[in-house]
Parts: C-alpha cells; structure tokens; sequence
C-alpha cells in the first residue's frame, strides 16, 4: 500500500457538499491499495503510520507520535497515488488494486489505525471529493507498506 501523510491542524472531506469526515489536529492520510497488497501490507502500514514520530515534543522536535498527541486521522482512499509517469502525458492507474480489492484493503487499513489507538474518520470510497486542509509545518511524508 502506499500513503501520504499530512500533519493538519485540520482537515475535512465533503462528498455533494456534505461533510462526510474531519480531523484535527492530527493526521490526513491519502491510501492506495497497489496489485498485490493483502491484509498484512494494511496492517504494517497502519502499525507504522501510528507510531511514526512526527509532531513536536516540548523542545520542538519531531519526537511523538500521533497517539502521543491523542490525534486522530483522516483516511481518504486515493488511486491516484499508483500513477505511473513514465511514458507520455496521460498517468497510467494499472498498478492500483482493482475498485473491490481496494475498497476492502481500504476499510481493513482503517480499521488497523483505528485498532492501533487512532480515532480515524474517512472519505467515501469511489466518490469525488473535495478535501480542505491545513498542512501543519508543513510536514508530508510519503510512505509504502
């Protein structure tokens, strides 16, 4: 699965201009189940996405976590994130997991966060949404698991 995490202040995803999920302050996480993903890729990832040290300590380093924090997620599924730019001008999405393998590795990678200690809050999976946010530091780390 590959990710990219944004500390927020805050974030908000609306489907049709309703509301469906927020968060802050904390983490919005952009996830893509690639070809080949199972549940143990979902579960790596979300283990390490929960622990990785990105928010301030007292002395202004990145030394805690998002549960240190008592944060919660935002997790916004995003097939996107599978772009191949290698040839031409148009991103090629093939690597991406099929839309109902995607779907699920998507709820699995959820419910791992939220197992972990992360309150999360989702999009809604295949809908146009829009995301508002406020990137704090700013701090966007890409990941794979």
């Amino acid at each position: 699965m590959r990710a990219v995490l944004q500390r927020v202040g805050n974030a908000s995803v609306s489907v049709a201009g309703r509301e469906v999920g927020k968060t802050g302050p904390g983490l919005m996480v952009l996830v893509c189940a690639m070809r080949g993903d199972g549940e143990a890729n979902a579960e790596a990832l979300a283990a390490k996405i929960a622990k990785l040290r990105i928010f301030a300590d007292a002395s202004g380093k990145m030394n805690r976590s998002v549960l240190d924090i008592g944060g919660t997620a935002l997790v916004i599924s995003q097939f996107t994130l599978s772009a191949d730019t290698s040839r031409g001008n148009r991103p090629g999405f093939s690597a991406a997991a099929a839309p109902e393998e995607g779907r699920r590795l998507y709820a699995h990678f959820t419910a791992a966060l939220q197992a972990a200690g992360v309150p999360c809050e989702t999009g809604e999976f295949g809908a146009d949404m829009q995301v508002s946010l406020v990137n704090d530091g700013p701090v966007t780390i890409q990941m794979e698991g």
